[in-house]
């Protein structure tokens, strides 16, 4: 997962969910080529963590990695598109790379090649390196509408999703226009742009930024506070206006002991965006510490207020309660979900599950259908299979 915040609520991960909840819950939501050579086997170096790369080594080739590309990629065709669909080939197939994705592995280019692990940040920047390498242009892309909030250690991390974006002319067009593709490690595969709905394309600055502040996040959920620091410092260099940066260097701060700093840290985060809802429970968080019940008032009816127009939060209300075998409550908060965005294919299939577990076979062959039709490809294909089984099983 792309981990962008930290948010200070220990011991939220068993509480029941409430109507109107204070805090955020616990939840975990993520062409052929021709063979030649494959690429060597990964070697197990530990990945070492404790002092940050400079920028230029991030997206840094390793020989190995850049003679193999080219022999299977870039001497085999010059047409761009096809060079992008055997890249991805080249990414996941055996006689490639054949990349696991492991959501804690927030590598750099020569790290992911040498553990053949990345999750979705380290994914997009290898995949951006590799395209540039095929005369392509390439970025890095945040899908900010992907939402989880997972605990680790007693740190709710909340966690969004990137990929990558490859541009290339389209022949097949008279206008000869540019036409984007998307490369994702969730789907391990390649899509037009019209597939990704809520995405944006960032800088490189920005993907180091997140790369820094990722492996920042990951030492302080391990405890290793002056070593997140450096990290930290290091992302802020490269996106100072980020206000989910200035979150997490709060919730830092309040490791660090430093409550004083941390307050202003996250209130700079809240000038930056006022919406950032880690960031408003921070902030009750922190005044409930010091008993100042006004202020803390204040900020957790800001936090509500945007919640309760969040649909993928109330989708995790859903998963957490469905998680806790509370289907009849999943429901209620899956169909809040989809009163407030009815084209997540996601929240239609997790209402469709419910209404399995609840005996309402035929809501839920309505919302699989629902589901299906707002797919595509072999994702599509799955839910129809679902839909199928779901008749077959009303069938009988």
């Amino acid at each position: 997962m792309f981990i962008f915040d930290a948010v200070l609520a220990a011991g939220l991960a068993l509480q029941a969910a409430p109507a109107v909840p204070v805090a955020p819950p616990v939840t975990v939501p993520p062409v052929a080529a021709p063979v030649t050579a494959p690429v060597a086997a990964p070697v197990a170096v530990p990945v070492a963590r404790d002092v940050p790369p400079p920028p230029d080594q991030v997206m840094a080739i390793p020989e190995e990695l850049r003679a193999a590309f080219r022999a299977q990629v870039v001497d085999v065709t010059k047409i761009p598109e096809q060079r992008v669909r055997r890249m991805v080939d080249f990414m996941f197939d055996k006689a490639g790379l054949a990349l696991e994705y492991k959501g804690d592995a927030t590598n750099t280019v020569a790290e992911s090649y040498r553990t053949r692990q990345v999750n979705c940040l380290s994914f997009a920047l290898l995949a951006v390196a590799l395209a540039r390498e095929a005369g392509l242009r390439a970025q890095g892309q945040e899908i900010d509408r992907v939402l989880a909030w997972n605990l680790v250690g007693n740190v709710v991390m909340q966690s969004l999703h990137a990929n990558a974006v490859v541009t290339v002319k389209d022949r097949d067009l008279q206008v000869h226009d540019d036409r984007d593709f998307v490369l994702d490690i969730a789907s391990g595969g390649l899509y037009t742009q019209d597939y990704i709905v809520h995405g944006y394309k960032v800088t490189d600055d920005r993907m180091l930024a997140a790369f820094y502040g990722n492996r920042a996040m990951e030492l302080l959920a391990a405890g290793r506070l002056q070593e997140s620091q450096a990290w930290l410092d290091k992302a802020l260099a490269f996106d100072p206006e980020d206000a989910t940066l200035w979150n997490n260097a709060g919730v830092l701060s309040l490791r660090l002991g430093d409550p004083a700093r941390a307050e202003e840290q996250f209130l700079h985060a809240a000038r930056r965006d006022s919406r950032h809802t880690s960031v408003l429970f921070n902030l009750v968080g922190l005044y409930e510490a010091r008993h100042d019940a006004t202020r803390a008032a204040y900020w957790r009816e800001r936090a509500n207020r945007i919640l309760r127009r969040d649909p993928f939060y109330q989708f995790s209300l859903g998963e957490r309660n469905a998680q806790a075998g509370n289907y009849e409550d999943a429901v209620a908060y899956y169909r809040r979900a989809i009163s407030l965005d009815g084209r997540e294919r996601l929240f239609h299939f997790a209402l469709a599950r419910a209404y399995v577990k609840t005996g309402q076979l035929g809501r839920a062959e309505k919302e699989l259908d629902a589901a299906a039709r707002l797919s595509e490809g072999a994702e599509r294909e799955r839910f129809q299979a679902k839909l199928d089984a779901l008749h077959a099983m009303a069938a009988r």
